[in-house]
């Protein structure tokens, strides 16, 4: 039994768990172990990563969900970089927390744009996106190899 899902800032020493989600479920379009961890250690991003506390069962937290963005202070703009939850979190609200959090980030670094990508099938992803206000800007056709799925490209803010 689950008693809380908490948000803390990721560490390079949460990579593997990250890695643990991120291999499964993005599977060939996942990131190297080495991308990941240079991502979550650069000062230019912000990683998250959501534990699944057990304290009723003295067990240890576990990372069930992670996001990050990118969003060097000064330059107005944000991009998600990544989220991820597992099959068993989804539905839950986990990721508009995560994606929430990302966002306030951004404004704290006095991001005015906020960009994603999305593959053109997830169709939950989008309509999350869009209801934290980002809209489709453009697609990139058969972004997403081997299938060839197209990438829409979402932005939220300024000169919209």
């Amino acid at each position: 039994m689950i008693d809380s899902i908490v948000l803390r800032q990721a560490t390079t020493d949460d990579v593997p768990a990250i890695m643990d989600i991120e291999t499964p479920v993005f599977a060939g379009e996942a990131w190297s172990f080495e991308a990941m961890a240079r991502d979550v250690g650069d000062t230019n991003c912000f990683y998250l990563v959501a534990e699944a506390h057990t304290d009723a069962l003295g067990g240890e937290p576990t990372v069930v969900g992670y996001a990050g963005l990118l969003a060097p202070r000064g330059s107005g703009d944000g991009d998600i970089q990544t989220i991820a939850v597992l099959p068993e979190f989804r539905s839950s609200g986990l990721g508009r927390r995560l994606m929430t959090a990302l966002l306030d980030e951004a404004e704290a670094r006095n991001a005015t744009r906020v960009f994603l990508e999305v593959r053109a099938d997830n169709p939950h992803a989008i309509s999350l996106y869009a209801s934290l206000g980002f809209e489709e800007i453009a697609v990139r056709p058969g972004y997403y190899q081997p299938e060839g799925v197209d990438a829409v490209i979402m932005k939220k803010g300024a000169d919209l």
